[in-house]
């Protein structure tokens, strides 16, 4: 197959996505995610639209220096059980990603040149791109990629949630990959072969922890291994700081395709998760960059002149209840009333202005966005604090005392503490613990009632399948629904717009009634620099694509 003619050849659903977005039925961000994911070039996107792809907008960076960033530093892991963006961050410039997802909606290859769906997405071809050695020099091929690919489809690894991303490919009985389902065609070349149609595999590979890693990858010291990135980590302290420098000897693939790496080295450093200690930083000068900004540290670092960076996304917060969770020997919130009472007593435009000062907009409690093309508009919810008490006594749950856990940050314990008192305004019993991130971050997916953030995903369903699917290692509500997995299954095979809108007005309300979480907003996310920084835009999705940073001309 020849690669070039494969990235620009046009996909049978793509001219229908384009025609669905000039109706107005796909935004342009997810006509542009839906259609590169299909394989089709950026540039053959844009030209459906009839416009031109527009050229990167950051100015000239120049050779040489050490970027300081803000940043939580926690415990490095093996990719495909890393649960945290922070982490994936640190080790981002060592391992390459297949594809990178950008702000515009675009898919773009990496390690892969191009990839190719056949017409109902049942198989996937992928090119793996030419010239891109390890560390070593040695050379990637086909057999490595499909190496972790077949890692991302064990199921039986704990913690591994690439499995909920390859789930059409996991063997129900083995929990491995399907035999046949990752096929290695020649050196280059990679065939997925699916049993049924999944328009969420291409995203997938894009999240953050579907890094590449080589096949002799030892999880006991993340940092020591073989990568194919710009970078090598050098230094690795666990709430201190981490630091990548250029990795010597490496002529990385990326330099004549993309451009980049333009610094010398990136240093990470924790100041901890009270936002004033990041602001201090920047005005100190011991940093150059915060990770985010947040609360009403932005309009305080908009005033004091920093340059800022600003997204619309459909990155939340979930404050949710564990149907599978005991306390006291009792499981309470495997009733799906106290769950709906839970919500009912909440106003989640409360929860916005005093969680994020109300940058953002209101959600609606089943975690799919009006950004998603797949997002069903239902008739509003009633916030009713005294139907939720009348609920919670009918489950015979008035008496119980609730405790909502959350981290100890700005953002996040702010949302939570609105949580807590709407709840006791409804006349519910709510007690209230907020952990520091080192303890929270141990156990995020195993506390009965707890806050937990979300980061944006291109697709609604790309995040179900992920975070609600029965028995996926990211799934912390403890949500277990046939239903659900047999509408989800039906939504993921569905190329056209409307008809899984019609399919996810299903789930959705599904979701509502059985209270599976308070899901109070989706917010927009910023990140103040000093003076002098090119390349350095807040990503949709977190991401810190290191090889753009560096210093202006």
């Amino acid at each position: 197959m020849d690669t070039q003619s494969a990235a620009n050849r046009l996909h049978p659903a793509a001219e229908m996505y384009a025609a669905e977005c000039k109706s107005g039925a796909l935004s342009r961000r997810e006509f542009m995610a839906r259609t590169t994911a299909l394989g089709v070039s950026g540039a053959a996107v844009y030209g459906l639209l009839g416009l031109a792809q527009p050229d990167q907008a950051a100015a000239p960076a120049k050779q040489g220096g050490t970027l300081r960033v803000q940043l939580q530093i926690k415990a490095l892991k093996a990719p495909r059980v890393t649960d945290w963006s922070e982490i994936a961050n640190v080790y981002r410039g060592q391992f390459d990603y297949l594809i990178e997802y950008n702000n515009d909606g675009t898919f773009r290859g990496m390690l892969l040149e191009s990839w190719e769906a056949n017409e109902d997405a049942t198989a996937f071809t992928l090119k793996v791109r030419q010239g891109v050695t390890w560390h070593d020099g040695s050379p990637l091929t086909a057999e490595h990629i499909a190496w972790n690919i077949e890692g991302w489809c064990d199921k039986t690894v704990e913690g591994n949630s690439m499995a909920g991303r390859m789930a059409t490919m996991i063997d129900p009985e083995t929990q491995k990959a399907l035999p046949g389902a990752v096929e290695i065609v020649d050196d280059r070349t990679i065939r997925l072969n699916l049993p049924r149609p999944d328009i969420s595999i291409i995203p997938g590979m894009a999240d953050y922890p579907a890094a590449i890693v080589h096949p002799s990858f030892a999880a006991s010291d993340v940092a020591a291994n073989l990568g194919t990135g710009p970078y090598k980590i050098t230094e690795m302290e666990v709430g201190v700081q981490a630091r990548l420098e250029r990795a010597e000897g490496h002529s990385w693939w990326g330099t004549e395709v993309y451009g980049g790496p333009y610094l010398d080295r990136i240093e990470y450093i924790d100041f901890g998760t009270d936002p004033s200690a990041w602001l201090a930083a920047l005005e100190s000068e011991e940093v150059d960059m915060v990770q985010e900004s947040v609360g009403e540290f932005i309009d305080v670092m908009d005033s004091l002149g920093y340059e800022k960076s600003e997204v619309v996304t459909a990155a939340t917060i979930v404050i949710r209840p564990n149907q599978q969770a005991e306390v006291d020997g009792i499981k309470p919130y495997a009733d799906a009333r106290v769950r709906r009472a839970l919500a009912m007593a909440v106003d989640n435009s409360i929860c916005l202005e005093l969680g994020v000062g109300g940058r953002g907009i209101p959600a609606e409690n089943h975690h799919i966005a009006p950004m998603h093309p797949e997002y069903a508009e239902l008739p509003p919810q009633k916030h009713d604090p005294e139907g939720a008490l009348a609920l919670m006594k009918e489950a015979g749950m008035a008496d119980f005392e609730h405790e909502i856990i959350s981290i100890d940050d700005d953002w996040r314990k702010n949302t939570t503490d609105s949580v807590a008192a709407q709840l006791r305004d409804a006349g519910m019993k709510v007690k209230r613990t907020v952990l520091p991130g080192s303890t929270f971050w141990n156990d995020w997916t195993k506390y009965p009632f707890s806050s937990t953030n979300w980061n944006h995903r291109a697709l609604g369903v790309q995040l179900l399948a992920v975070a609600y699917r029965s028995g996926e290692a990211w799934n912390e509500s403890g949500f277990a629904n046939a239903e659900f997995d047999a509408l989800l299954e039906e939504a993921l095979s569905v190329n056209e717009a409307d008809q899984r809108r019609v399919v996810m007005a299903k789930i959705q309300k599904l979701m509502q009634d059985e209270g599976v979480m308070i899901q109070p907003y989706w917010r927009s996310l910023y990140r103040h620099w000093r003076a002098g920084l090119t390349g350095t835009d807040m990503h949709i999705t977190l991401d810190h694509q290191h090889y753009k940073w560096g210093f202006t001309a």
